[in-house]
């Protein structure tokens, strides 16, 4: 069948049966995905949120979405269950990362933390580090800081409870499309639920046993902002894959490593044991935070290089 010309479109929300919420001209309508679409051979998810697609109105009352166009960038997990390792891409054409720890539990995990900013750099998207939990904090939760704060990533303590630092998120977040991401239990969902009252998301506490967040939120979703913008729930996340990223790339996903990958004695330098090594020089004078270089070498041995 001839579908009449598309009109340009955002898909706000993933629904069932094949069917996709879309929003055209600030309006939300309800579109089925062309069958060929869902035929067609591809290697990663056909339609998410913050996707654009072009959708045609063959009648009144029906939407269909006849193309879906590249991404600019993406945010993936592994995709849950067992077998091999897949993508699950959670959210597409992001400005801007909100990546949602907490103070208190689940403690923050700062290996954690940098493979989300290593996607963020990979990408091209804007990061941006949430603390909640304000309410929670200790003083010595101020020392690892430091070292994100001197690369120049923005940090945001906030508390969803008490309200401390709501007025600096949402200001963070008008205009821009972003997405809250970060492990269960960091009270993502809480922070959405403060920012937009009327959605009510479910809230699970955190476990006892284990120290750690219960999944609330099954699906991505994108949600309007009263001041302009979008906002994104995803799942919690355990499992962080650094999809199509090549391995010799990975350090210019570390600002910090920037300057002195030019100080290396060899091009292809790994920083890991090469003699006359720039960034081994600067991380041993103290000009590169340790931490955040071993978990360099971490991703590094993960890819098998």
């Amino acid at each position: 069948m001839d579908l009449p010309p598309g009109l340009p479109a955002r898909v706000d929300h993933e629904t069932t049966a094949g069917f996709i919420d879309v929003r055209i001209d600030g309006d939300v309508v309800q579109a089925r995905m062309r069958g060929r679409l869902k035929n067609a051979p591809r290697t990663t998810d056909l339609c998410v949120i913050g996707d654009q697609v072009m959708v045609s109105q063959p009648d009144e009352q029906s939407f269909v979405v006849v193309e879906v166009l590249p991404r600019g960038n993406r945010f993936s997990r592994l995709q849950p269950g067992r077998g091999p390792q897949k993508e699950d891409v959670l959210v597409a054409n992001l400005d801007q990362l909100m990546i949602t720890f907490c103070h208190g539990r689940p403690v923050l995990n700062t290996r954690l933390l940098d493979r989300f900013l290593v996607i963020a750099e990979h990408e091209d998207i804007d990061p941006v580090i949430v603390m909640n939990k304000a309410d929670l904090r200790e003083p010595n939760d101020l020392s690892w800081r430091q070292a994100y704060e001197s690369i120049g990533y923005p940090i945001l303590t906030v508390s969803a409870g008490t309200g401390e630092g709501m007025d600096a998120l949402t200001g963070a977040l008008q205009g821009k499309i972003s997405a809250f991401v970060g492990p269960s239990g960091v009270g993502k969902s809480s922070l959405i639920n403060r920012i937009l009252p009327d959605l009510d998301l479910n809230i699970a506490s955190v476990s006892d046993h284990h120290g750690k967040g219960r999944h609330t939120t099954r699906v991505a979703s994108l949600y309007s902002l009263p001041r302009g913008g979008f906002l994104a729930d995803t799942p919690g996340i355990r499992e962080l894959g650094t999809w199509a990223l090549p391995i010799e790339h990975l350090d210019r996903c570390f600002p910090e490593l920037r300057t002195y990958r030019a100080l290396c004695t060899f091009r292809s330098c790994s920083h890991t044991h090469e003699p006359q090594c720039g960034v081994i020089d600067a991380v041993n004078a103290g000009n590169v935070d340790r931490e955040r270089y071993e978990s360099y070498v971490r991703l590094r041995e993960e890819a098998g290089a």
